[in-house]
């Protein structure tokens, strides 16, 4: 079996300098050169995952294939690598301490004192490992999140400094910090890095590569210095400058040599290997950069005020956007503000809709105002989770007549719950909730819409909910309008609602934007942003219309 690689990304002097987008960016560099790759997210918090974290505390909650509730960046790294992560891809302190004391308790270290060393680092290296185990891949890069120095991040260091030394050639660290510029100086200062490489240091670890997050271009004088102070190569010293898009990083990283850096490192003749084939990254990214003509999306939801709540949302328009030849004009517009008196102000620059999830009752009636304005002046719109359930409750409201319609989350004694819990998880929940996670398959009708932008029958999507449409209002539901186009069979669960009479409004259970990618934009997203664009030209040419009439 071929021996597997492993690539670790730390990072000094400041958070969110983008370790995810570098590792997603060296991850995409190496996969165009052939080789199989794969991202790992080692998440510092002792939260058992990001489930149970406030958007607002940590960002959206992004959902694997089999399920795992998981940090933002697994977002990333699906988009970039075109290729799907699981359980394994993300770890948190939480699982590293529950399996520790599960196996303590359960016996398995025979009486011994559990300690940091060797037990809870044994049991880090275990999970980074077990993704190269069965020789699937050729590299695992693993960013680690936290900053160097932090007492949280400290089992993590030392798990890379013991790999160091069990690896040998097949393992290497890239360390990114922050070079600052003082405006009052006029100079970037590199202090901070050689703190934070010394601060590697004392924790026994050598960093071979220094990626240098900038907002300004970096000197080779710079750079020699920070080789000489840091002890690693000129050569291996790199920047990687502010850029307006995320997805210009990998082709900056691809100039700056990092790919070729690390296989050389690593042991592997740059004459013997193939060249990164970033044709299709290439034309998406010149696309999104050269795009001119803007397109106005709304999202509605109730944690606007932190974008990264919706991240994997807004990636995905952005995809589409750029697909179709436009420039994303994005607006966030909290649903909390939002009423049937100020929606037509807020809402009527807009060429599309997309009402957002969020777990809870508050925002819902914002959300009940933005779709029954977009029902009714038919802009194209898009409900996504608690997105569809709202527009379930909004049409049985204003359309059926069900003045009380509601969710058994807002008000369980309400007759009228459009929106239900599955009845074999009304237990469950009331002993403290369970969700629908992770894909499941969905049958399309032939004939409906989302079968037009499918182009198949069955699909499997993504889910992260614990609500269900109520089957008993589904005839109702049909005969006003509202088609049930999208069944999971096995439990004769609805997952897609579309409206007959308009020209895209639809509701998803799932998320489809957990798929989008890159090089695969995910249907749904196009067809919306495709129906937004011919919003925009309709009402223009009506506007155009009136102003003759005038």
């Amino acid at each position: 079996m071929k021996e597997t690689k492993y690539i670790f990304v730390t990072g000094g002097v400041t958070s969110s300098l983008g370790k995810g987008i570098i590792a997603a960016s060296l991850g995409k560099l190496l996969q165009a050169r052939g080789f199989k790759v794969t991202n790992q997210k080692l998440d510092p918090y002792i939260n058992i995952d990001p489930g149970t974290l406030n958007p607002y505390e940590h960002g959206e909650c992004y959902v694997t294939v089999d399920g795992h509730e998981a940090d933002l960046d697994l977002g990333h790294y699906e988009r970039f690598l075109n290729s799907p992560t699981r359980r394994a891809n993300n770890i948190t302190t939480g699982r590293i301490y529950q399996n520790v004391i599960n196996k303590e308790r359960r016996g398995d270290y025979l009486g011994k004192t559990v300690q940091i060393i060797p037990h809870i680092t044994d049991e880090i290296k275990r999970n980074i490992k077990l993704l190269g185990s069965k020789g699937e891949f050729d590299f695992v890069i693993t960013e680690i999140g936290g900053t160097v120095g932090d007492i949280e991040s400290l089992p993590y260091i030392e798990s890379v400094r013991q790999l160091r030394w069990e690896l040998g050639k097949n393992c290497l660290i890239v360390h990114l910090t922050y070079v600052p510029y003082l405006a009052a100086a006029k100079e970037l200062k590199t202090k901070p890095t050689q703190h934070s490489v010394k601060a590697l240091q004392e924790q026994g670890v050598q960093a071979d590569i220094l990626v240098l997050r900038t907002e300004h271009d970096i000197s080779i004088d710079m750079r020699k210095k920070v080789a000489l102070f840091c002890n690693v190569e000129t050569s291996a010293v790199m920047q990687s400058i502010d850029v307006p898009t995320i997805y210009r990083v990998p082709l900056n990283m691809q100039k700056e040599k990092l790919d070729e850096v690390v296989l050389t490192k690593m042991g592997f003749d740059l004459a013997k290997t193939p060249e990164a084939d970033m044709v299709k990254w290439i034309e998406f990214v010149e696309k999104l950069e050269n795009a001119k003509e803007e397109v106005h999306i709304g999202v509605v939801g109730k944690y606007v005020q932190l974008p990264d709540a919706y991240k994997s949302i807004i990636e995905s328009l952005i995809h589409a956007s750029a697909y179709n030849n436009k420039k994303l004009k994005l607006e966030l517009i909290l649903s909390d503000k939002l009423n049937d008196e100020n929606v037509e102000k807020k809402l009527h620059k807009l060429d599309g809709i997309i009402v957002a999830p969020g777990f809870g009752q508050r925002g819902m009636e914002g959300k009940f105002a933005a779709l029954k304005y977009a029902r009714e002046k038919d802009i194209p719109c898009l409900g996504i989770c608690m997105g569809m359930q709202t527009m379930t409750i909004e049409f049985a409201r204003n359309v059926l007549g069900l003045a009380d319609a509601n969710s058994t989350e807002i008000d369980p004694n309400t007759k009228n719950n459009v929106v239900d819990i599955m009845d074999e998880q009304k237990n469950i929940l009331d002993l403290g909730g369970s969700m629908r996670l992770g894909a499941y398959k969905c049958k399309l009708k032939k004939g409906s819409k989302v079968y037009d932008i499918y182009k198949k029958e069955n699909i499997s999507e993504r889910h992260r909910h614990r609500y269900e449409f109520n089957n008993t209002y589904k005839e109702d539901f049909e005969k006003a309008g509202m088609m049930c186009t999208g069944l999971n069979e096995e439990s004769n669960l609805v997952e897609i609602i579309e409206l007959k009479s308009n020209k895209w409004y639809i509701g998803v259970q799932f998320h489809p934007e957990y798929s989008s990618t890159v090089v695969n934009p995910h249907p749904l997203f196009i067809s919306f942003m495709k129906a937004a664009i011919e919003n925009q030209t309709s009402s223009s040419h009506k506007n155009q219309e009136q102003t003759v009439k005038i």
